[in-house]
């Protein structure tokens, strides 16, 4: 019933001498667009204080089955009162002499809906938010339990893809204007394959798209999912992907294969990981094919009834000859069992978002005002009273909105902004710590951020980002070659509930600081596989106030103090007990976590790496342009001015190779880029110690003196060729991967 003027507790029956032509009301407000494009037409109904949307079946004709409001009206109430984002229902109604079909009434949820799944508009950084939260409210329905939310009826539950394919084949040869072959085949592929989960059952979407989706108006989270005309209980892998098909369409469709292109937008890999974790299943799905193939049938089918339909909305001048062209086998035979990837320089200019250029400059400007004087002051005066100076550079930063730039859902900028502005920071020792984006708590937030409870998120996340706290990350041991991380000896025994900790710990960073709260511990399960070499191990939250946790010494770095970093310490934990709540994400995933943590976190040091280059350059031109020997200046002299001529080659193609990874870590995520960031951390470590090298010959006994920074920044770029993986372990990887992709290319030419 449509609300009148009054309150919505008011509404009647429309009286006989207010009816109107509800057709006619269809066709003004189709061309109001008041009527979305779902096959359920949706009104708008506004009152003077209110908005309602009413949704109601089509006129004419209709499939056998198709169409049932009624359930759309029964699912959106369960998840309502389950606390799931859908527009709350408020009445259904059957009776046909009110507006002439079935229809019910739901609020209207105000927020925003992309119909492009480019996301135009947006920056790289809320364009990966927004794609992960809609994963994320996907893993979220699939997790809901049926019993609980009153559904178990309804639907058929177990052997969901075989109906799916019965279905659709069903419909598509009730509404095909023509026979089509290819349609044929697939749907007897589809039928002789179904897939051995075909009995796992959760509540389903049935047409799960980022159009079906209203966004808050500001923020990267889903408020309201629509459109349950096609939820049934089934198979949750087939919503997972028919949400990730796009990113698999042929590229000779040109619909929307720049998808796969264009900045921000997360690889399949990427967010099926962030869906599994979500649901706390395994990550890998090597079905994943065949609920493609089903979702390219189906949405063939859905092609072909909206082509009957005869819908204005609907474009068919690109689907129609793919439909009846292109073997719809061809598509299933050719799909990667990972997504499309492309060369990450591939029509890429490296160029900053609006915002990133904003920031970029507003970061030069706080460092030229505050931060470099500051470290004039703190290297002529020692190191008595730079906390308090870096406290005052904290506020003012924050003031400034300087602050946890690093982290893409807090900042709003990609990995690509990031390294610009890292790199300006990278050109003083204490820089990242005023705007609190240093190491180590930059991988703890990350961590805590990506796989973190809500609990620890409360406890630990949130201080960390306001500054109030600063954490360590307990990994390397003395006693093992750490480079080969399943060597770690450190223990982890379950204890009812809780977890008992023992082990040695050296190189943990921050450990030292007055405000270093808690600790981020690496350690072995005594309880998982010994078979496993990679799935023996957990990440685990100690309070550094634990009773048995123990700082044992500061660790120097060339026989000097560190203290700019709250020291690096050996740590030891004897019987440290810590709730069972502390453990992240779960036993043995440990490595999963620290591939997530160590991608941006290495690329981090990277990014600073080239801007100590850049600043160590300066010094060196300086030097050699005021300083004479044998008669002329020091430039002039052929050795040094290849110097400096090699620095800048070196400088360059560093920064080239930085900004191509923090685009890989943009696009194709951490996993994909695991080569680029692995050749970027041999690169800039190896660099940024030639380039400071130079600079400490051209100043002679004043370059290693603490007159210059130069010997700091030279103990900082040594370090980093060691530090989160040594060059031989990135090497090994390198060459790894690089044999993967030759062996790829070669198949492919045959």
């Amino acid at each position: 019933q449509l609300s009148s003027d009054r309150d919505m507790e008011e509404t009647t029956p429309v009286r006989q001498q207010h009816r109107f032509n509800t057709d006619r009301l269809h066709r003004y407000l189709s061309a109001k667009s008041l009527v979305a494009g779902q096959s359920n037409p949706s009104f708008l109904i506004q009152t003077p204080s209110k908005s309602y949307v009413l949704r109601k079946k089509p006129p004419g004709e209709l499939l056998p089955g198709a169409h049932q409001v009624g359930r759309e009206y029964q699912v959106q109430k369960a998840l309502f009162s389950a606390g799931f984002p859908v527009p709350q229902p408020l009445l259904h109604s059957t009776d046909v002499e009110v507006i002439g079909t079935e229809f019910y009434l739901m609020e209207h949820v105000k927020g925003r809906i992309f119909r492009d799944l480019r996301l135009p508009g947006v920056s790289p950084a809320e364009r990966t938010a927004l794609y992960v939260a809609a994963v994320e409210v996907l893993a979220k329905l699939h997790s809901l339990d049926l019993a609980s939310l009153k559904l178990e009826g309804y639907g058929r539950g177990a052997g969901y893809c075989k109906r799916q394919v019965s279905t659709w084949t069903k419909q598509y040869h009730a509404a095909a204007h023509k026979d089509i072959p290819a349609m044929n085949e697939l749907s007897n592929w589809l039928m002789k394959n179904l897939p051995a989960s075909d009995n796992e059952v959760t509540l389903v979407h049935g047409d799960f798209r980022l159009d079906n989706l209203i966004f808050h108006p500001t923020e990267a989270r889903v408020v309201a999912v629509l459109d349950w005309e096609l939820s049934t209980t089934g198979q949750p892998l087939a919503d997972l992907a028919y949400f990730l098909m796009p990113h698999y369409w042929p590229r000779s469709l040109h619909i929307i294969n720049v998808l796969i292109h264009l900045s921000g937008i997360p690889s399949v890999a990427d967010l099926t990981s962030i869906y599994c974790r979500c649901r706390g299943i395994p990550s890998s799905l090597p079905e994943l094919n065949f609920y493609l193939a089903l979702s390219v049938f189906k949405m063939a089918g859905i092609a072909q009834m909206k082509f009957n339909a005869s819908l204005d909305w609907y474009d068919l001048t690109q689907w129609t000859p793919f439909f009846t062209r292109v073997s719809m086998l061809d598509i299933f035979w050719v799909m990667p069992a990972h997504p499309r990837q492309i060369c990450p320089t591939e029509h890429t200019l490296f160029l900053q978002t609006a915002k990133g250029q904003a920031v970029l400059q507003e970061v030069k400007d706080f460092m030229r005002q505050y931060i470099l004087p500051a470290q004039e002051v703190i290297r002529a005066y020692g190191n008595s009273g730079c906390n308090k100076m870096y406290l005052c550079g904290q506020v003012k930063a924050r003031e400034a909105g300087l602050w946890n730039l690093f982290l893409p859902a807090v900042s709003g900028l990609s990995q690509l902004d990031y390294a610009y502005i890292a790199e300006e920071t990278g050109r003083c020792i204490f820089a990242p710590e005023v705007f609190n984006c240093q190491a180590p708590d930059t991988g703890n937030m990350e961590v805590l951020h990506m796989f973190g409870s809500e609990e620890q998120k409360k406890k630990w996340l949130e201080p960390l980002l306001k500054g109030e706290i600063r954490s360590c990350f307990c990994m390397t041991e003395p006693n093992v070659a750490s480079s080969d991380a399943t060597n770690m000896e450190c223990t982890l025994r379950r204890d009812e509930n809780s977890y008992i900790v023992n082990g040695k710990k050296w190189w943990s960073s921050g450990a030292g600081s007055s405000q270093c709260k808690v600790a981020i511990v690496m350690c072995k399960s005594s309880s998982q596989d010994v078979s496993n070499r990679h799935g023996q191990h957990s990440m685990i939250l100690v309070p550094m106030d634990t009773p048995g946790v123990k700082l044992i010494r500061p660790l120097t770095v060339f026989g000097q103090d560190d203290a700019v970093h709250g020291g690096h310490f050996e740590v030891h934990f004897e019987n440290v007990r810590v709730p069972a709540s502390n453990i992240i994400l779960g036993e043995g995933r440990g490595f999963e976590i620290a591939q997530g943590r160590l991608g941006p976190g290495r690329l981090h040091h990277c990014m600073r790496a080239v801007g100590l280059a850049e600043f160590a350059l300066e010094l060196l031109c300086q030097r050699a342009a005021s300083r004479r020997t044998f008669g002329k200046k020091l430039y002039q002299h052929e050795v040094v001015a290849h110097w400096i001529a090699e620095c800048r080659l070196m400088i360059e193609q560093a920064r080239l190779l930085t900004l191509h990874a923090a685009h890989a870590l943009d696009t194709v995520g951490s996993r994909a880029a695991r080569k680029q960031i692995s050749m970027i951390k041999v690169a800039a470590a190896r660099m940024a110690c030639k380039v400071v090298d130079c600079a400490m010959q051209v100043y002679g006994g004043a370059g290693v003196s603490a007159d210059f920074p130069l010997a700091q920044m030279y103990s900082y770029a040594r370090t980093l060729r060691f530090a989160d993986g040594p060059d031989e372990v990135h090497l090994s990887s390198i060459a790894y991967q690089e044999l993967k992709d030759q062996l790829k290319k070669a198949q492919a030419k045959l």
